[in-house]
């Protein structure tokens, strides 16, 4: 496994910027955590746009995925909710450093937003991090589930490519809805990044049949990803809250 191997950064990580003050105190804060192993960087692009889709078992890993870009040599800008782009400050950090709202649904006004977002992303050659499950994975055992469709919405919309990421061994850190774990101090954490998903077939589709189809290859590729890392076979089948009685966003209590 590769441990971050050198190679020059984007210009949007070379060139000063509000990120520069926040990766100086996350970057050591969490290289005290956490000891990130990364592979397969050559697959996220140094220039251009993009959407990352990594898989969502704890909530620390959005912290180890942003050190993993940055690290990568691109700038980590997330889907966030629309709503905390109205709270004060916050709000205006969220602006400042590019991050994406992300709309409530996805037709009418929403589906106009998601093509303005995505010619944003491409005028201005930015990547975005979409979690395409949408929240913490309800799998037992941590799988990637059931994939929602904004990345593939998103990633259609502007022709942008998909690439599939997963990490494992954040959970030893936090376990999902869990207690934080510090001890002992740089638990080994690994993340993959793979290559772009081909989603060509996809181009021009509406209907929620390609669009589901669109999501469920991202997530395979998601999986094949976490497989890799957990030297496992992923589920042929991803899990399904609804099936279970469960819901598929917020907090799952056990």
């Amino acid at each position: 496994m590769s441990t971050t191997p050198r190679r020059r950064p984007s210009r949007e990580v070379r060139r000063p910027s509000v990120f520069w003050p926040a990766a100086a105190v996350v970057i050591p804060l969490t290289s005290l955590i956490a000891k990130i192993e990364i592979s397969g960087q050559e697959h996220l692009p140094l220039d251009g746009p993009y959407v990352l889709a990594p898989n969502h078992y704890s909530e620390f890993d959005p912290v180890i995925i942003a050190v993993a870009v940055w690290r990568s040599g691109r700038a980590p800008r997330f889907m966030a909710k629309e709503s905390l782009f109205r709270v004060p400050v916050l709000g205006a950090l969220l602006r400042a450093t590019g991050m994406v709202p992300v709309p409530r649904a996805a037709s009418g006004a929403s589906a106009t937003r998601i093509i303005a977002q995505a010619r944003e992303l491409v005028t201005l050659g930015r990547g975005v991090i979409v979690y395409p499950e949408g929240s913490l994975t309800r799998d037992p055992q941590l799988w990637p589930m059931r994939g929602k469709s904004g990345v593939a919405r998103l990633a259609l919309a502007g022709d942008l490519p998909v690439i599939p990421m997963a990490s494992w061994g954040v959970e030893k850190i936090l376990p999902p809805y869990g207690k934080l774990s510090l001890w002992p101090l740089r638990k080994r954490v690994r993340v993959s990044f793979g290559p772009p998903v081909d989603l060509a077939k996809y181009r021009g589709a509406t209907s929620n049949s390609a669009l589901t189809e669109a999501t469920d290859t991202v997530m395979a590729a998601v999986a094949r990803e976490l497989g890799g890392l957990r030297g496992e076979q992923p589920p042929a089948e991803r899990w399904n809250p609804s099936a279970h009685g469960q819901s598929e966003t917020g907090r799952l209590d056990s």
